[in-house]
């Protein structure tokens, strides 16, 4: 008997070592710098010097929104200036309102209630005035809206589009402050007004799984599709998640997957620029979330972790080389302005026009990705230029170290993407507002997302 258990010991042992040794070879294969630093479920640890820069970084992004938003149509202008100047009449962005900037205001008066920068009352009346405005008065073509309008009129502007995505991040606010505000039966009613009101299968324009980038009422539907990677994944999420007009789950895996490899980094990525992974982020919570379908199987949350770390160490070992003020804590490109106008840029590989300016939403934008490396580039990138790139409204658009150039302006959906990064990177509240949607929830059953 005591032989007989002898042997099955032995052999549970070797059984033991055996699978060890394989899910070890199986991690030296696959491990990379970003699975080494932090997994989705590791919460980064704030001092009490990172909580003082991130309430000040906070209160002053959320300072462009109250100052920029208009009392009656609560649209949000699409930039200012650092120094808190609208643009002039006869300025090109005089009185230029982004609906996706509006969707960033909208849900940067849930931060400012809970963390007491106004009272609940005065963000309640600042959400409900927005929604009034786009579920009674403004045009919309099938619930979808133009990209550009005056701020105080809501007229069209530029002769832009109905478009998809910049209705998508404006929906963003408005699921959220549905449910920040929950108790708010008016604020309720019209966030919902608005959402359901949106004919998702019409925006795909024939096509059985593609959304269009939007329509024109001069020449119609805009060729381009939605068909890879990129910000769009909470519009995706919104269409199959509605519960009035949805489209198929089946979209989600109709779009195409190019992966990017940089050293021990590999991601999905359909461009450079940083935004594309942080945009839906801010609002959707992919963290400890992956894909269950058939072969499919991303952590979209640890794609983002991984492009992040990618463009950082681009910068060091590469750009670094050319312009030698780029460095760990001195780093970032994303859509923006620069010397030449503005520019949808990133890394790697290196952009043509790269010239040594560094875009600070780039890094503030993935703080709820990766602060560990975000975070103190941030407060390097204050304590070495804050003095002329650091202002009223937390961070400039973008400046060159090389040059001395600092951009005058802030654009809304880059200080945007800076608060609520940061908020979610504190309290994770953002997230927990827009995930209490049941259509959301919904959606990414549907998709097999869990």
């Amino acid at each position: 008997m005591r032989k007989k258990f002898l042997t099955i010991f032995i052999f549970l042992f070797l059984a033991f070592s055996f699978q060890v040794n394989a899910l070890a070879q199986l991690n030296k294969k696959t491990k990379s710098p970003v699975a080494k630093q932090k997994t989705a479920n590791q919460k980064y640890v704030l001092t009490a010097d990172d909580k003082a820069f991130l309430e000040d970084l906070e209160r002053r992004a959320f300072r462009y929104f109250r100052e920029h938003s208009d009392a009656d149509t609560g649209l949000t202008l699409d930039r200012a200036q650092t120094n808190g100047d609208a643009p002039k009449p006869g300025e090109n962005h005089f009185q230029i309102a982004s609906i996706a900037s509006t969707g960033f205001a909208l849900t940067s008066y849930c931060i400012a209630a809970e963390r007491n920068w106004i009272t609940a009352e005065q963000a309640r009346t600042r959400a409900r005035n927005t929604l009034d405005f786009f579920a009674n008065r403004a045009f919309h073509k099938n619930g979808w809206f133009y990209h550009w309008l005056d701020q105080r009129s809501g007229e069209r502007r530029w002769h832009s589009e109905v478009s998809s995505i910049d209705t998508a991040l404006l929906l963003g606010g408005v699921l959220s402050v549905r449910q920040c505000f929950s108790g708010d039966k008016e604020i309720v009613r019209l966030a919902t007004k608005i959402y359901e009101r949106v004919d998702f299968p019409w925006m795909l324009n024939s096509d059985e799984y593609l959304l269009s980038h939007g329509w024109r009422p001069e020449n119609g539907f805009i060729k381009n599709r939605w068909h890879d990677y990129s910000e769009q994944m909470i519009l995706y999420l919104l269409g199959i998640g509605s519960p009035t007009h949805p489209i198929s789950w089946q979209s989600w895996y109709a779009l195409k997957r190019d992966w990017v490899t940089y050293k021990n980094y590999k991601y999905l990525a359909a461009v450079s620029p940083l935004f594309i992974h942080q945009f839906s982020h801010a609002w959707v919570d992919f963290r400890d979330k992956r894909e269950r379908f058939s072969n499919f199987d991303v952590d979209y949350f640890q794609n983002s972790v991984a492009a992040t770390y990618a463009q950082r160490q681009f910068t060091i070992d590469v750009l670094s080389r050319e312009f030698p003020l780029y460095s760990a804590n001195i780093w970032g490109l994303t859509a923006s302005d620069y010397v030449g106008g503005y520019i949808a840029w990133g890394a790697p590989p290196r952009h043509e026009a790269t010239d040594g300016s560094v875009v600070p939403c780039a890094a503030a934008g993935s703080l709820m990705l990766a602060p560990e490396i975000t975070l103190p580039a941030l407060k390097e990138m204050k304590a070495r230029y804050g003095d002329k790139i650091y202002g009223r409204y937390g961070f400039a658009d973008a400046f060159n170290p090389h040059t001395g150039w600092v951009n005058r302006d802030v654009i809304g959906i880059d200080v945007g993407i800076t608060l609520l990064s940061a908020e979610n990177l504190r309290s994770e509240s953002v997230w927990r507002w827009f995930m209490q949607n049941a259509e959301i929830r919904a959606a990414l059953s549907r998709v097999q997302i869990r």
